[in-house]
């Protein structure tokens, strides 16, 4: 389908917010209701590391292979009703999925017209140190749109902006020009409305904080659309009779899922996520609009991949009385082996003990503490038999009650995920059309440095008497939270449904309450970003992650339950709003 430029309304719909989401979720959003576009996100940062292991092995692989086998029973449903399929599955090889995707239409019989982009692989471009694995820049949407517009039935990309599939689809349908001033507020909303969908069943009521107190049914969530319209606003729905609810709720959780402050950088735009306005619109629709664009930055973020060293753990049970003695005497016995092991100690050696026991448990798991040990190094000896033979060894001469949660094991490789830049005209971006024409795409004519945008006055606190009364209560009895992986970096996404909450929530919770209510983040930077429109402050913590999820620095790696464990923590509420 060729998308033809003009007015009207596009359809626009999200089947997969991850590698491995739902697998018939393809199918469900091709005959569940009307659609123009279909987009699928397959990537994050952990992703491009399981897929550049993937290419190691096999050169020919390196893209998500899940897409290919949907597409087996879906991609002659998606051309019998001419809905362009567009997603990032390409990875590290979206020439090699692009030709096997062409490969599969040839032996169904389907006249399907495959197009990919390409240049965002930068890895050979060399300058980024040992080991790295993948470099790949964050692409924008013009070289999907020159695809849409050439025709394709499927378009294919690498790694692109997760918006940028709708953007991309946006900019074919209603002729929008990147460059142009007059559609930068325009295409800023579709930006906003494909942050919204990138996630998938996020927007329609997945990991929503509130789910039980407002009755959503999330058993089975139905995949989000947009109706997105020629000046940029959008409405966030869903296809009739599926599960989940898009409230205005669910969509200010996403909206605030992995970002930070103001200004939502991309490469095509820079939207203001201050100026987004939500308003319900029907029953599971909801209106985004007033959204503002700025040129975007000069340069593209260039994700990095390398494999860091070797990993290996160790979780010690302890049961019952006397869990700090216990923990102390093992303790001590590891670090005994660990400093006599023949390699040497483990670069980094981490013990936490986490007090999951409570006292006169009726289930023993109840009755039970975790320590964990976790070491790392370059030498994947130094963390294999040095430290499993050790703890076996413990097993009769150690705690009373000792066993571990599962057998010890070698150690495993992890990775690092690191963020570079590069000026945009320095990577080369191409759409390759379904005829085999090679089309490059230039960078954006204007461009202005990322700048953090100065923090808006705060609203009008509660007065005195509010204040007096209190009960100590969670924060999530009347906050929500959602929070998410950045790098080394987490965000925590906090908003009020109502005014008043609002206005008690802004003068509240600061970075240092957040650095009280979250002792882990003490010694760590807490930058605060206040969005009156959502209601909302956004929390971006650093390292907190270490060095990104592959690293598996802490227990909850991406940082998805951050948000729920702030919500958890206990605070002084005003009755009045309990």
């Amino acid at each position: 389908m060729t998308p033809a430029p003009g007015g009207g309304v596009l359809r626009i719909g999200n089947a997969s917010g991850f590698y491995g989401d739902r697998f018939d979720a393809v199918r469900e959003m091709l005959t569940g209701g009307e659609l123009d576009v279909l987009t699928g996100d397959y990537l994050a940062e952990l992703t491009m590391l399981i897929l550049g292991r993937d290419r190691m092995r096999d050169p020919g692989l390196g893209y998500a292979r899940t897409f290919l086998r949907q597409l087996e029973d879906t991609l002659g449903l998606a051309v019998e009703r001419g809905v362009p399929l567009v997603v990032n599955a390409g990875g590290l090889n979206p020439a090699g999925l692009a030709r096997a995707v062409r490969e599969l239409a040839a032996g169904l019989g389907l006249p399907a017209r495959v197009a990919h982009v390409e240049g965002d692989d930068v890895t050979a471009r060399g300058g980024w140190g040992e080991g790295v694995l993948t470099a790949n820049a964050y692409l924008g949407g013009t070289g999907i749109t020159a695809c849409l517009e050439a025709g394709a039935d499927v378009v294919v990309t690498g790694r692109v902006t997760d918006a940028a599939l709708v953007t991309g689809a946006a900019a074919a349908r209603f002729g929008w020009d990147a460059g142009d001033p007059a559609d930068r507020d325009a295409l800023a909303g579709a930006v906003v409305a494909g942050h919204v969908l990138e996630c998938g069943t996020q927007a329609t009521g997945g990991n929503y904080a509130f789910f039980a107190s407002e009755g959503i049914d999330v058993r089975r969530p139905g995949f989000p659309l947009a109706e997105l319209h020629r000046d940029g606003s959008s409405v966030i729905t869903k296809h009739p009779g599926t599960g989940g609810a898009v409230t205005v709720g669910t969509v200010t959780a996403q909206l605030l899922y992995e970002t930070a402050g103001a200004r939502y950088a991309g490469p095509d735009v820079t939207a203001r996520l201050d100026t987004v306005r939500l308003r319900a619109d029907g029953e599971d629709r909801v209106r985004i609009e007033g959204v503002r664009g700025e040129p975007p930055p000069p340069a593209l973020k260039v994700g990095l991949t390398r494999l860091g060293g070797f990993r290996n753990e160790v979780v010690f049970v302890l049961t019952g009385l006397d869990v700090e003695a216990k923990a102390a005497l093992v303790r001590e016995q590891m670090e005994d082996r660990l400093d006599a092991a023949p390699g040497g100690r483990p670069a980094e050696v981490r013990w936490t003990l986490a007090r999951t026991d409570r006292a006169d448990a009726p289930v023993q798991e109840e009755a039970s503490a975790l320590l964990r040990l976790v070491v790392r190094d370059a030498d994947a000896d130094r963390v294999g038999r040095a430290v499993s033979g050790a703890a076996v060894e413990l097993a009769l001469g150690s705690y009373p009650g000792f066993h571990v949660t599962a057998p010890p094991g070698k150690g495993a490789p992890y990775g690092v995920f690191e963020t570079a830049y590069l000026d945009a005209a320095e990577v080369p971006h191409t759409a390759v059309l379904p005829d085999g024409r090679r089309i490059p795409l230039p960078p954006p004519r204007a461009t202005r440095p990322l700048e953090p945008v100065a923090e808006p006055p705060l609203p009008e606190p509660l007065p005195q008497e509010s204040l007096d009364a209190t009960r100590r209560a969670p924060l999530g009895a009347v906050a929500g939270a959602r929070s998410g992986d950045k790098g080394g970096s987490a965000n925590i996404g906090v908003w009020a449904r109502d005014e008043r909450t609002w206005r008690w929530l802004a003068h509240t919770l600061t970075a240092d309450r957040m650095r009280q209510l979250l002792p882990e983040t003490t010694e760590l930077p807490v930058t605060r970003h206040v969005l009156p429109g959502l209601r909302a402050l956004n929390f971006v913590i650093g390292r907190i992650l270490g060095e990104g999820v592959a690293s598996q620095a802490r227990f909850d790696p991406q940082g998805k339950a951050l948000g729920e464990w702030l919500r958890s923590r206990r605070i002084d509420i005003p009755e009045e709003l309990l």
